[in-house]
């Protein structure tokens, strides 16, 4: 059995880009970011993915977290601000696993499509864990045929990720081969909004040869505009 979880925990370039409410919450991204890592360091989940992680987020982990094995893709795409300065010191951007214990990288890449998105992937308790930010078009089809193959043949696999679509789409997608994660029915959304019909449920636990006990999405409490997301697996 091992924990897993999955967060966006959301670039402050895009939060500012897109006007979200969430970077006039914080004003003071330094301490959103220091905020961010006290919840990562308080949860118990043996391996987390994580998305839209600036350089400075990534730093505050790296520095905070060491006895956790961090592995890390580097985007090509750097967020650039549309009006102003941003309040970061390194705007780069990555998609990031936290592993308790030691993890080997067995992938790495941005997507063909889009230079802003991709997946990285680790082995570690005999499996392999994919972290993913899928692209919210229709770029996701390729995308997603992508994740399909990068899923280790005959090898338990967990796909962990903002996949920027509903759990119907995505099964549909990558085959009846993966299990998607259903959360209960009172749960809170992973990605909350108060307007628009796109899901608030976009980011996705999804396994191959392996089973899902349990689900779960833990609010944030404003930290990010996407909630946290558990689950326990079993090979």
């Amino acid at each position: 059995m091992i924990t897993v979880a999955s967060w966006n925990v959301l670039h402050r370039v895009h939060a500012e880009n897109w006007g979200s409410d969430i970077a006039a919450r914080w004003p003071d991204e330094t301490a959103r970011i220091a905020a961010v890592t006290d919840w990562l360091a308080a949860r118990p989940e043996q391996v987390i993915a994580l998305q839209e992680v600036s350089g400075d987020q990534l730093a505050s982990l790296r520095s905070t977290l060491p006895g956790r094995d961090i592995h890390a893709l580097r985007y090509p795409r750097v967020p650039h601000p549309r009006s102003g300065a941003s309040p970061l010191r390194d705007r780069t951007e990555h998609l990031v696993l936290l592993i308790d214990g030691s993890g080997r990288e067995v992938a790495a890449e941005s997507f063909d499509n889009d230079p802003g998105n991709g997946a990285l992937a680790v082995e570690t308790a005999g499996m392999v864990f994919l972290a993913t930010h899928v692209t919210g078009d229709l770029r996701r089809t390729r995308q997603l045929a992508r994740l399909a193959e990068l899923a280790a043949p005959g090898r338990a696999t967990v796909l962990l990720g903002d996949f920027n679509i509903d759990r119907d789409t995505v099964a549909s997608a990558l085959g009846a081969d993966f299990t998607i994660a259903e959360l209960p029915a009172d749960s809170v959304p992973t990605r909350p909004r108060t307007s628009g019909t796109k899901s608030q449920f976009i980011d996705h636990v999804v396994v191959r040869g392996a089973t899902v006990r349990h689900a779960e999405v833990l609010a944030v409490g404003g930290l990010s505009d996407h909630n946290f997301v558990s689950a326990t697996i079993t090979g």
